[in-house]
């Protein structure tokens, strides 16, 4: 229980409190506001996984801007095992530094600009409106697996240029994925893991392959044209981009539309104060990005021994910055455990800071409010099927199993 967590938590043991017990995951603010008020960057033994847990919001954003904090693949450098999702993951944007950093961001944001990622609103709210159509007269959903995710597989194939009828599975792909790079994983998962990404590697392998010879309007052919013109974008790379794509395109805009819609469930004025000012909606997103971070943390390595905050971090030690925790530090947020739609301004770290600030956030963002604004237009007296929502066991990542609702379709 989070109440039996010592004060002093300077090498707390696993034994002592489970990041991965149902009172955690359920509710794991508290535990980060402990954490905080003992120290904003604390030493911690949890799981196998030792090193500076970051709670402090201006500790996080110090750390994730100080460029001598180096991104780094989850598994172990010298590990010989899993060496099919070792390679993808060696050649993610999401864990290269710079120099190589650059050069990749710079390609892949192309296909992420506010240009292109304004033509795709017209194909959200299509698709928003035929994915209503479909549950409607059934008077209850999953907001998960009938809304949110066939919306985001829809949207990022889109974006990709992967066969809508493709699209099936992607929600596998990620949930076997996502728990490669998560602090909880397994050997099973890393297992698993490893032969989700043969297949991914076959699949984009003859989809790559198919674009070079017909390139159309999507992200794998303007790849391909920038690596053809000398840009220097292996096909690794753009492999590697595209199973980084299929993860973050859901997992993130996944979990943000149905931790947005819990968050409205659970707080009845607000979902009032939406319904009854479908304006505010884009601040409202940014709230529930800040309130149930769909992202809970980013790791990162010190190249040296670096002083933070009276802190000094030594060279090659871990450093897990918690954004869950960040996003409700009371010293940069008014009443943080607060909901609170009109909150601005709201600089919420829930896409990251600096380097590595996520390039699909303004996409995410673009679903997430066509998405709540119809679905409230649409449906009226939404409840809860019931009060026990269950997480998945993440820690990284703030991720529904389900939220069922029922609604009255008139």
């Amino acid at each position: 229980m989070i109440k039996d967590v010592p004060q002093a938590f300077n090498n707390i043991k696993a034994t002592t409190f489970s990041l991965t017990s149902p009172q955690f995951l359920h509710n794991p603010y508290p535990f980060y506001d402990q954490l905080r008020t003992t120290n904003p960057i604390t030493r911690l033994t949890l799981l196998k996984y030792s090193g500076w847990y970051v709670t402090g919001y201006d500790e996080a954003v110090a750390i994730l801007k100080d460029t001598r904090f180096k991104s780094r693949i989850p598994l172990p450098e010298r590990s010989k095992k899993y060496q099919d999702l070792k390679k993808v993951q060696n050649n993610m944007l999401l864990f290269k530094n710079p120099p190589d950093h650059m050069r990749f961001r710079l390609l892949v944001s192309k296909g992420f600009t506010p240009q292109t990622v304004g033509k795709y609103r017209p194909y959200i709210e299509e698709t928003v409106h035929e994915l209503l159509d479909a549950v409607q007269k059934h008077k209850k959903m999953d907001v998960v697996a009938d809304f949110a995710f066939p919306l985001a597989s829809l949207i990022i194939a889109k974006v990709l240029g992967v066969p809508a009828q493709d699209r099936y599975q992607f929600r596998e792909w990620t949930i076997s994925l996502i728990q490669t790079i998560d602090i909880t994983r397994t050997r099973k998962n890393l297992a698993n893991g490893n032969e989700t990404t043969v297949r991914l590697l076959d699949y984009f392998k003859v989809l790559i392959e198919n674009r070079k010879k017909h390139p159309q309007d999507d992200l794998i052919s303007t790849l391909i044209k920038e690596e053809q013109q000398g840009d220097k974008l292996s096909d690794d790379e753009i492999l590697s981009t595209c199973i980084l794509l299929v993860i973050a395109g859901h997992e993130t805009t996944v979990n943000l539309i149905s931790n947005s819609m819990l968050a409205l469930l659970h707080h009845p004025e607000q979902l009032m104060v939406l319904k009854d000012n479908p304006d505010y909606v884009q601040t409202a997103v940014e709230e529930f990005l800040r309130y149930e971070s769909p992202t809970q943390m980013t790791a990162r390595v010190a190249s040296e021994d670096i002083e933070i905050n009276k802190t000094m971090i030594k060279k090659g030690e871990q450093v897990y910055i918690l954004l869950g925790a960040a996003n409700r530090d009371p010293n940069k947020f008014t009443k943080p455990n607060q909901l609170n739609i009109t909150r601005n301004p709201n600089p919420h770290l829930a896409f990251g800071y600096g380097n590595h600030f996520c390039l699909g956030s303004a996409l995410a963002r673009l679903e997430a409010e066509i998405a709540i604004r119809i679905l409230l237009q649409r449906i009226p007296n939404i409840e809860l099927r019931t009060s026990d929502v269950q997480w998945r066991k993440l820690i990284g990542f703030r991720s529904l199993k389900e939220l069922l609702i029922t609604f009255n379709k008139k």
